[in-house]
């Protein structure tokens, strides 16, 4: 390109244009890093809150049998799942952008310093050449001052009447000498002026254009990197705006999914109490002379709409049997507290088991631990074990009261054949926990493509299958092993579970 003459004018002007632009780049990368802080702290926030109305506990759980509260617990899932993309953003924004970004800036700066170096050297070798012909040109003229005054000398010796020839001759000698070493000088001045005229030629025609040249494409693929990053940007957010959409409707979904009858029907089923409902009273006729004694059925009312009564006062003293509660409601607290105790009696049955073969162990392999060391832990689930049989036994009696004695047998049996399937597992369980082996939890599909692009994640494609060895644990990511063995962590709403 042709800068025009005033090139060093032009030098400057370029040259303050590339450093605008250098800091251009530095405070876009600022930009991006506080863009990414932004997001990192709006995730952070956001699982905060999601954790901080996330549901725990038994009397939740029961809640969470409604529709209305299920719901509320998938939009805080759903929600737990959008702050994960957002955290997907400041991650991709970090490594796509500033960390490129960081990299260009250093290499830009070092050839912008390369080239003023070059600028720097051009002009020193140039003001040498200019300061060794200022030298031959002032010799020149010395030595054609000296011939000069030769010269008149000589022509002055000549002309003097006293002079003697040997004396005139010397001064023509002197004078032809001088003359002589003038005219070399003049010959080594030319020949310098010429040799920089072409130097200065080239500085100002060639090296310097070349590196104004060199500056302009400098700035040109700084721009052209600034720009691709700019779209980046954008594309960033566009990239994860399909999930963000589905965490969405799925908040939308939610919502439509809460049906009021359904709730009102189980809350009425969960606590309606079983009594029948009063009869009439009974007509006492006075006229006899006969005073009829009170009827048990106008008796009974009273006690009934005590009973019925939405805000009657608690009982002080609840029975161990729930005598207390009305059929229905006992009915379902005795099912549910023979189902915690045959749980508690099947976990320490197979807690029992795995200890009795422990024990073998030891005994075939006395190096592996002392066998008696484990009679007081046999023994403690053994009387365990019999006084949850007691109390199973115990509530089973009171269930069969009510319900005829059928369901207490048969739930004798599903508890036996149940500890049966389960004893192998807890066994198996202890085993690997001797090779200390994760082992895998579930399998599952990735829907999108993600690129692990930081330390620990790990790169999947859309439809790859994967197998689950961590879930996620609120953080919105979750552990996986690929098909080639490459293990890491993923965005948990990357993937869909398929066993």
């Amino acid at each position: 390109m042709d800068w025009g003459t005033d090139l060093w004018d032009q030098y400057d002007v370029i040259d303050k244009h590339t450093q605008s632009g250098l800091d251009l780049m530095d405070r876009y990368i600022k930009f991006v890093k506080e863009r990414t802080d932004i997001e990192q702290n709006y995730a952070k926030q956001l699982r905060n809150l999601t954790k901080k109305y996330n549901k725990r506990g038994n009397k939740d759980d029961q809640d969470c049998k409604y529709s209305n509260h299920a719901a509320f617990q998938e939009i805080l899932k759903e929600l737990n799942d959008y702050a994960g993309q957002r955290e997907v953003i400041a991650e991709s924004m970090t490594t796509t952008i500033c960390t490129e970004l960081i990299k260009h800036l250093q290499d830009l700066k070092v050839e912008r310093k390369n080239h003023l170096l070059d600028v720097k050297k051009a002009q020193q070798n140039l003001d040498t050449a200019f300061k060794h012909l200022e030298t031959i040109k002032k010799r020149s003229a010395k030595e054609w001052a000296e011939a000069e005054k030769a010269t008149l000398q000589a022509e002055k010796i000549e002309s003097d009447t006293n002079s003697t020839k040997p004396d005139v001759d010397k001064a023509k000698q002197h004078a032809n000498v001088r003359t002589h070493i003038a005219d070399e000088c003049r010959t080594d001045y030319a020949a310098e002026l010429q040799k920089y005229n072409k130097e200065q030629k080239s500085h100002y025609y060639s090296e310097i254009p070349q590196i104004l040249n060199k500056l302009q494409d400098m700035d040109e693929r700084r721009i052209r990197i600034l720009a691709e990053k700019y779209c980046r940007f954008s594309e960033i957010e566009k990239n994860v705006l399909s999930i963000i959409t589905k965490c969405l409707d799925g908040i939308t979904a939610a919502g439509k999914q809460i049906d009021e009858k359904k709730d009102s029907k189980l809350l009425i089923e969960q606590h309606k109490s079983g009594f029948e409902r009063p009869g009439d009273v009974e007509f006492e006729d006075y006229t006899q002379g006969v005073k009829k004694a009170i009827s048990e059925s106008s008796l009974n009312p009273p006690k009934v709409r005590g009973k019925l009564r939405l805000f009657g006062k608690k009982h002080k003293a609840q029975s161990e049997d729930f005598s207390h509660l009305p059929p229905e409601q006992r009915k379902k607290k005795l099912q549910a507290k023979i189902e915690e105790i045959s749980k508690d009696l099947q976990k320490t049955q197979d807690q029992s088991e795995a200890l009795d073969k422990m024990k073998g162990v030891y005994e075939q392999t006395p190096q592996m631990g002392d066998p008696a060391s484990l009679e007081p832990q046999i023994l403690e689930t053994s009387q365990k074990i019999s006084r949850l049989k007691g109390e199973l036994n115990k509530y089973e009696t009171w269930l069969s009261d009510i319900v005829g004695g059928e369901e207490s047998p048969s739930t004798i049996n599903n508890n036996s054949q149940h500890g049966n399937d389960n004893s192998q597992n807890i066994y198996t369980s202890f085993e690997e926990d001797f090779d200390d082996i994760p082992s895998p939890i579930g399998h599952c599909e990735a829907l999108y493509t993600f690129q692990g692009n930081s330390e620990g994640t790990v790169s999947i494609l859309e439809g790859e299958l994967l197998t689950i060895m961590e879930n996620d644990k609120g953080d919105g990511w979750m552990r996986v092993l690929k098909g080639n063995g490459e293990e890491g962590y993923i965005p948990s709403s990357y993937v869909k579970q398929t066993a």
